[in-house]
């Protein structure tokens, strides 16, 4: 039995798992704090990486629930239809339910790291860091047909009250609030399987905001308004 201790818990803007980008760097103005926690919250333990732009982390899905019961998912990539083995995706269904992702570090500050890109919601356990290495984390010539390519973005646009209340917000809390907004709904929340309705109404949490909007068409969205939470 091997039992793992957290080095470190996120800070981020996500308060809920839905709209959360579904692979890191796709919402690159999300910064989010990394603070180690005791014994390893010590300026020492991240000594070296000023000279790192990147770091990989290794983090648990607290927020999915129970291990899945198959070991085959519906990934949304495929419009959450077809079935593919657990392995062969980054499904957060996951046996052990760890997760890894590549983040871009924004700046330390004592026995903290900021990133930027991290697709964690709030609270979510770090059980390692390390550096990334161009030399032999980037593969040219690697393959995956499953996602060949980055998906379409959503065109996002703004009722104006939504726009002013996201702004005054952003001064309030010194955070990029629009394009934070922006960069996560034009990956697309909606589940793959659900059928376009225009007149229905979605939200979420970020920071302490309730987020609005509603798909006009089927390959757009529009913020129709945001609430103190």
């Amino acid at each position: 039995m091997i039992e793992l201790t957290p080095v470190a818990m996120t800070l981020s803007p996500y308060k809920e798992k839905f709209a959360i980008p579904r692979q890191p760097g796709l919402a690159p103005s999300v910064i989010s704090r990394i603070d180690l926690l005791p014994p390893f919250n010590v300026p020492e333990a991240l000594a070296g990486l000023e000279q790192v732009s990147h770091i990989w982390l290794t983090f648990y899905f607290h927020g999915v629930g129970s291990k899945p019961e198959s070991l085959r998912v519906r990934p949304p990539r495929l419009g959450g239809n077809q079935r593919l083995g657990v392995f062969a995706t980054r499904s957060t269904h996951r046996p052990n339910g760890l997760g890894q992702s590549l983040v871009k570090i924004d700046r330390i500050e004592g026995a903290s790291l900021f990133v930027s890109g991290a697709d964690l919601l709030d609270g979510t356990p770090i059980y390692d860091i390390k550096p990334y290495v161009p030399y032999t984390d980037c593969l040219p010539q690697a393959t995956n047909t499953i996602a060949s390519s980055a998906p379409v973005c959503l065109d996002v646009t703004w009722d104006e009250q939504a726009l002013q209340t996201a702004e005054a917000a952003a001064n309030r809390i010194g955070e990029s609030v629009v394009d934070v907004v922006q960069e996560c709904l034009a990956q697309d929340p909606r589940p793959a399987y659900q059928a376009h309705d225009p007149a229905k109404e979605y939200g979420v949490r970020m920071w302490d905001l309730n987020i609005r909007w509603r798909y006009p068409t089927q390959d757009s969205i529009r913020v129709i308004g945001i609430d103190k939470a």
